[in-house]
């Protein structure tokens, strides 16, 4: 019997359906004004922010030596998750955890900062474009979900499973 190889996931595949699914997306942000120019400023705004920060630019200091391909990196994973572009890979988690092994602190406080950043960098930038409340709302909600899955990461993967709902007291947009 001839060796076969798994299918690839549909998002490589450009299944109609996966594709479909992605224009719909990326079409509903877009009539929201959450395009690429959008989300290219917001990356790079928040990251001037990050970098100038007292609390988080030492940790994103220690980590990114060469910060033009990281933004790269950082519009094409925004791009993936407001877009659902499907242009990303890697796996956040994994870094992540390994920043937090590395003796950089990435806990409760850290997250909740970053996110303060990133919904104020998010509702001046929606309020600049003349875009509502309620999209910056919705791309902060986006950012929220993500610094929770990632806090419960690092937490689960250190204190087990009673570390779960690490996220629950993270600040909401």
């Amino acid at each position: 019997m001839p060796e076969t190889t798994p299918p690839e996931p549909l998002r490589k595949q450009n299944h109609p359906r996966a594709q479909a699914a992605r224009e719909k997306r990326r079409a509903e942000a877009e009539a929201a004004g959450v395009d690429d120019a959008f989300i290219s400023a917001l990356v790079d705004r928040f990251y001037q922010r990050i970098r100038g920060d007292a609390l988080l630019g030492p940790i994103f200091a220690r980590h990114i030596a060469d910060w033009p391909p990281h933004l790269a990196r950082m519009k094409a994973f925004w791009r993936s998750i407001l877009h659902n572009s499907g242009e990303f890979s890697g796996n956040p988690m994994q870094r992540h955890t390994a920043l937090h092994d590395a003796g950089s602190p990435l806990g409760e406080a850290e997250f909740a900062h970053w996110l303060g950043l990133f919904y104020a960098t998010c509702a001046e930038l929606a309020a600049e474009r003349g875009l509502s409340p309620e999209t910056a709302r919705q791309v902060g909600q986006r950012a929220r979900m993500i610094a929770d899955s990632l806090l419960t990461g690092i937490a689960t993967r250190e204190h087990g499973l009673t570390a779960a709902r690490a996220g629950d007291g993270l600040p909401r947009p």
